[in-house]
């Protein structure tokens, strides 16, 4: 680490502590801090530092609420942890190195990497990709430690764990996050594995923050999931609450319970039950038992759209929606523009919903992924869609997902049964002539609300110049 990015940490780092005495008079000195040691230009993060010090310095917005929750309801030194790890190293020490690397070796380097410890699951809930996987398959530790040691080298700080159940390999995840603590690591689970003893291991590492699997209330979670495996999650975050330990949800939705994961009631359940966070997913018709009458209508998904939205103004927990949410992120982040996905068999993916490789991490380099043929096609062809409310290759551009597949001699990764992409694409292909007219709409308007901004912007400016 060069100097002035210990500098940077040691500033950060001693600004944070003063948090502990008084979050709600401290925190906008944090921020200041903040705008002393970050980088200048577009790698300091301006947008972001000016949008979270307006949530910070305004009391009546719900986000405000959640920062001061978050800040007040979390173990000290697990959210010192957590600053460090995903503010510091993951953003502000790793972004620039990221950026660096992209224009060094013309290929995307990610943000975070997406792995499978396992193909095992204890559940069999229906719909699941990962479950059509089999459970005979695994990376072993020290094929982790060697994808997490070459990501940080790449300047990646952020690992995110799916299956399969990950936490059916808890032991060695606890004993990464011990090796690697310098990392911020996030894992999707089903939550049912997560008793006393694994709660006081996060309590110790202090860098492991659990993402769990709810399809809504009881009957809805118990229906996909098994009798009696609500009750199990609502004990586990229970727990998690208890010990102060930081956590999220993670939702899928589909044209059967959009609007029930997304009425009031539950989101004030999540915030009630001590969520931080929640990740809505588009239902994807990935596999060959895939349900295509499962995804949304357009009108289903404009509604999403809209009441994502409108939680994020009201409701004290950050929600991101990963289909409806291209617009702030440029269109599609696979690929490794911001992250790729690594399975049980080492297969690397360019997205954890979209199976065709031809890169394997037990062949070669991560670098060396990041410019297989796929990935590279990922990256010359990215944004799919100028309008980043269809930014995907196979969901709303299933011509181009094709196309780059059958260009790049990439196969099926599918460990069970694997789907050509033919058959993955034609699904898709009715759901995006539909979607087309509604994006374009929403788009223009979120275009027209942004060169209004701008112009507001320009204004003030030019006033305060005066």
């Amino acid at each position: 680490m060069d100097t002035s990015n210990k500098i940077v940490r040691y500033g950060l780092k001693k600004a944070f502590g003063y948090l502990e005495r008084d979050p709600e008079e401290n925190l906008p000195k944090l921020m200041d801090w903040v705008d002393r040691f970050v980088p200048e230009g577009d790698r300091g993060f301006p947008v972001q530092r000016a949008a979270f010090r307006k949530v910070i310095e305004d009391p009546d917005c719900a986000l405000h609420r959640l920062v001061y929750r978050v800040f007040t309801e979390t173990d000290k030194d697990v959210l010192k942890a957590t600053f460090e790890n995903f503010i510091i190293n993951g953003n502000l020490v790793g972004w620039p190195r990221q950026e660096e690397l992209r224009e060094e070796y013309g290929c995307n380097i990610p943000w975070a990497l997406l792995l499978d410890p396992t193909s095992a699951c204890n559940l069999h809930c229906t719909g699941c990709w990962a479950a059509e996987y089999g459970n005979k398959l695994n990376l072993s530790f020290d094929e982790i430690d060697s994808i997490i040691t070459q990501g940080k080298e790449l300047g990646v700080y952020i690992y995110i764990y799916t299956g399969g159940e990950p936490l059916v390999r808890k032991d060695d995840l606890i004993a990464l996050c011990r090796k690697h603590s310098d990392c911020q690591f996030l894992c999707f689970t089903n939550a049912t594995l997560i008793d006393e003893e694994f709660a006081n291991a996060l309590l110790d590492v202090k860098n492991f923050i659990p993402a769990i699997s709810v399809e809504g209330f009881e009957s809805a979670t118990d229906g996909r999931r098994g009798p009696g495996t609500y009750q199990k999650v609502v004990k586990a975050m229970a727990l998690l609450k208890s010990k102060k330990l930081p956590f999220g949800i993670s939702c899928c939705y589909t044209s059967q319970n959009f609007e029930s994961i997304s009425s009031d009631e539950y989101f004030d359940q999540m915030v009630e039950w001590g969520a931080s966070f929640v990740w809505y997913f588009h239902y994807m018709p990935v596999g060959n038992d895939a349900v295509p009458g499962l995804l949304p209508t357009p009108e289903q998904r404009e509604y999403m759209y809209r009441k994502i939205r409108e939680a994020r103004t009201t409701k004290a927990i950050f929600a991101m929606d990963f289909q409806n949410d291209g617009e702030f992120v440029g269109g599609c982040i696979a690929g490794g523009r911001r992250y790729l996905h690594i399975n049980a068999g080492g297969d690397c993916d360019p997205c954890v919903f979209i199976h065709y490789s031809n890169a394997n991490i037990r062949d070669m380099s991560l670098l060396d992924v990041l410019r297989s043929p796929i990935f590279m096609a990922y990256h010359d062809g990215q944004p799919f869609n100028d309008n980043h409310l269809m930014p995907c290759p196979m969901l709303e551009n299933p011509d181009k997902l094709r196309e780059m597949v059958e260009r790049t001699g990439a196969h099926s990764t599918d460990l069970q049964s694997p789907e050509s992409v033919e058959h993955l694409c034609e699904k898709c292909r009715e759901y995006a002539h539909n979607w087309e007219p509604a994006a374009e709409r929403l788009w223009e308007c979120s275009c027209q609300r942004k060169r209004e901004r701008q112009t507001e912007a320009g204004a003030e400016g030019h006033k305060l110049a005066v």
